[in-house]
């Protein structure tokens, strides 16, 4: 099941939940089906990150675009070091991180 959000201007959030199946039940919704569900959520034109600690041992980056769409991911500390060290690789190899 895939579904998009395409805004009016050119920001634009995807989202892609694969083997998902909810029941309504009683004016509730009931997960149903084994737990094989996985997801992707893409946001685009970001126009806001930040980061910040979020409980005792991760750190939480938020991005939001200009029309209140907003995407959270907390990573513990070892995570958020490869990713650093990501960052840092293609601003001394690509040119999309040229100052």
């Amino acid at each position: 099941m895939i579904f998009y959000y395409r805004l009016l201007t050119v920001d634009m959030l995807t989202l892609d939940i694969e083997e998902f199946l909810l029941e309504l039940e009683d004016g509730s919704f009931k997960n149903v089906g084994p737990p094989n569900k996985a997801a992707t959520v893409k946001l685009y034109h970001v126009e806001s990150a930040e980061a910040r600690e979020f409980g005792d041992k991760r750190v939480k980056l938020a991005f939001e675009d200009g029309e209140g769409n907003e995407v959270e991911v907390a990573l513990f500390p070892e995570e958020l070091n490869d990713l650093v060290t990501d960052i840092e690789q293609l601003r001394a190899e690509s040119e999309v991180l040229e100052d």
